[in-house]
C-alpha cells in the first residue's frame, strides 16, 4: 500500500515563504510524475506544478518565478518551495504522484496567507 504524507503547511504573512514536503512510502518500483495541486474554498482543485522523474517541470502561470518544485528520486519525495506568497495562494495543497502506473493523493495540508 503506497501512501503520500505531506508536511510543511501553515500560516504566513503575504510576502513570506513556506516549504512543503511529500514523502511516498510503501512498496514502490517506479515513481513517475509527482506534483502539487491546490483547492481554495468554493473552487475546484487546480494544478500548481508537476515534475517528471527526469526533472521536467510544468508550473501554473500564477506561481512561476515564486514557487520551485524539486524531488529526490532515491527518497521518493517531492518538495515545494513557495516564496513571495500572496493571499490568493491560500488553499489546501495536495501532493500527487503516479507510482507504478497508479495515481495517488496526499491528505492535504493547509496553507494560509494573510494580507
Amino acid at each position: 500500500q503506497v501512501m503520500l504524507v505531506e508536511s510543511g503547511g501553515g500560516l504566513v504573512q503575504a510576502g513570506g515563504s513556506l516549504r512543503l514536503s511529500c514523502a511516498a512510502s510503501g512498496t514502490i518500483f517506479s515513481a513517475n510524475a509527482m506534483g502539487w495541486y491546490r483547492q481554495a474554498p468554493g473552487k475546484q482543485r487546480e494544478l500548481v506544478v508537476t515534475i517528471t522523474r527526469d526533472g521536467s517541470t510544468n508550473y501554473r502561470d500564477s506561481v512561476k518565478g515564486r514557487f520551485t518544485i524539486s524531488r529526490d528520486n532515491a527518497k521518493v519525495t517531492v518538495y515545494l518551495q513557495m516564496d513571495s506568497l500572496k493571499p490568493e495562494d491560500t488553499a489546501v495543497y495536495y501532493c500527487y504522484a503516479i507510482i507504478d502506473m497508479r495515481h495517488y493523493w496526499g491528505q492535504g495540508t493547509q496553507v494560509t496567507v494573510s494580507s
